[in-house]
């Protein structure tokens, strides 16, 4: 067993059954708020880690950090380990600590060394912890702040859009409104032609008529 899998088993029971999920998106991410929070601070006191599985890709993270700042000789790993080699023994907590303490005393360990190496592996987890939240932060302005733009920019399109629209609206009701009037005097000026023209037919053949008239009355009457 490797270094770092020891390390991980002090602090993490390993489900053999149990394997990795990828994250499925909530029915609640589906709908795109109109502005995202800013991530809050977390109050680790008031997390409930009770029943919780954690993600064991960040376990890993966290084991590495402190399997890379492994202080040299008998420190709280070391502590923590006889600790867990003596968690199924029938003793209440105290006598197993001291149990383990006695043990730990042989290699000259003292309570003040283990107490500051575990404080020294709290530093290690609290980089980690900051170094996580400045990905964070980067990863949001990168996948929710730049698409919060790009959804605003978005909106103001649909804006300018819906105003050209209304206007084009206004204007093509205006056209029909004018087309209507075209078509009325179109009908009205063909029927004061038809009716022109129809007035010049009766005044021709009223002359015509005349003219035939007299043109036959000639041609009896002059020999």
């Amino acid at each position: 067993m490797s270094m770092f899998d020891k390390i991980k088993g002090l602090f993490i029971e390993e489900d053999p059954s149990a394997k990795a999920k990828p994250n499925k998106p909530s029915g609640d991410n589906k709908k795109a708020a109109s502005k995202s929070t800013p991530i809050k601070p977390v109050d680790l006191d008031k997390i409930d880690t009770t029943g919780a599985k954690s993600d064991s890709k960040f376990v890993d993270v966290l084991m590495k950090a402190i399997e890379a700042n492994n202080m040299d000789g008998f420190d709280y790993l070391e502590y923590k380990q006889s600790l867990q080699s003596l968690a199924n023994m029938s003793m209440d907590e105290k006598t197993r600590y001291q149990s383990a303490f006695a043990m730990a005393k042989t290699m000259g360990a003292n309570p003040n060394k283990l107490v500051s190496s575990a404080q020294h592996y709290m530093k290690v987890l609290q980089t980690e912890r900051k170094k996580f939240n400045e990905a964070l932060q980067n990863q949001r302005a990168k996948q929710v702040t730049g698409k919060e733009k790009e959804m605003s920019d978005l909106e103001k399109a649909i804006v300018t859009k819906q105003k050209q629209i209304e206007k084009l609206t206004k204007e093509i009701e205006a056209d029909k409104k004018k087309l209507e009037g075209i078509k009325g005097n179109i009908n009205q000026s063909a029927a004061k032609v038809e009716s022109t023209n129809e007035q010049f037919l009766i005044a021709y053949k009223l002359v015509v008529t005349q003219i035939e008239s007299d043109v036959q009355k000639m041609k009896d009457y002059l020999k």
